[in-house]
């Protein structure tokens, strides 16, 4: 999926290039591209936060990386983490301090797994308990990601796959990332969990593990305003995609659709504002579906807790 943000202070752009392994020269090593929107410390002004364009150009290898101050104290990025639900990737983001090591920041993120509230919503991770990211490098738009031994442990060949995808996806939300290269434990591997990951992995080779929609906005427990932007990507049926959402007594309060870029065999950007009208702050679900082609009916149906404010 692929989505711009604006980029934040440059400190963290130009910071980002190098993070966890030492011993890339700066004539090979790249930087991690434009960094997620962030720059504030309110929650409220980081939640609708859009992550970095997810399918990159080819890039040139960067010039050296300048020394940079760290960033302001109290500044945050949002970043996305892949997690899965329903046997499929699901994003979701991150709220972090603001960091020059942007990548790294993404890998712990998913690897600490799901919140309360997305675990609550049936949100969970394949990466095994206790993996740890050793290091991290970004070279011609390629990221050679080293994570300890638990990461390899066998699974079976779908969960090994969302696995595999769920550090896929994290890591080419950054602009230069367009590949992976995995190692465990300080070493190059050709398989992890039984499966092959010969050669570098892209977000194309685990194209099969995403819903026929995602939704990037707004997230699990997120605090929303009317109108709410929703905003993801999607797979259905002659590219309809429909919104509803519902009060805290499960009653419909806004209804609406939008076309993607592409569907019906192929995956496009949808974006769309919703008004809705609530009296008091209250829990509410925001529904991002598609309409059965045979009968009307809603299916692959993508639910959202919020919180919605009047």
């Amino acid at each position: 999926m692929h989505r711009t943000v604006t980029a934040i202070v440059g400190t963290v752009i130009a910071g980002s290039a190098i993070v966890g392994m030492a011993g890339c020269g700066p004539s090979s090593t790249g930087g991690l591209g434009t960094a997620p929107q962030g720059a504030s410390a309110s929650p409220a002004a980081t939640r609708t936060a859009q992550p970095t364009s997810t399918s990159p150009a080819a890039t040139s290898p960067a010039s050296p990386v300048p020394t940079t101050a760290p960033p302001a104290s109290g500044r945050t990025i949002a970043l996305q983490a892949w997690l899965i639900r329903g046997g499929r990737l699901f994003e979701t983001h991150r709220t972090v301090p603001a960091t020059t090591s942007v990548g790294r920041a993404s890998v712990n993120a998913v690897l600490a797994g799901p919140n309360a509230a997305e675990t609550s919503a049936g949100l969970a991770s394949a990466i095994p308990a206790g993996t740890s990211l050793l290091g991290l490098t970004i070279a011609r738009g390629v990221a050679t990601v080293d994570l300890s031994s638990q990461f390899a442990t066998s699974a079976s060949a779908p969960t090994v796959s969302l696995r595999l995808a769920q550090v896929v996806y994290t890591l080419t939300q950054f602009g230069t990332v367009r590949r992976l290269v995995f190692h465990v434990a300080g070493a190059a591997v050709t398989t992890i969990g039984g499966r092959s990951v010969t050669g570098p992995q892209t977000r194309a080779a685990y194209a099969g593990d995403l819903p026929a929609i995602v939704v990037a906005s707004p997230v699990i427990g997120g605090r929303i305003t009317s109108p709410v932007t929703v905003s993801g990507t999607a797979d259905v049926f002659e590219a309809v995609v429909s919104i509803r959402i519902l009060n805290s007594a499960g009653k419909e309060i806004a209804r609406t659709f939008t076309n993607a870029t592409c569907g019906t065999g192929c995956r496009g950007d949808y974006s769309v504002a919703v008004p809705y009208s609530v009296t008091s702050v209250q829990r509410g679900t925001v529904e991002v579906y598609e309409s059965s082609a045979k009968d009307g009916s809603p299916v692959h149906v993508q639910r959202i807790p919020v919180l919605l404010e009047p």
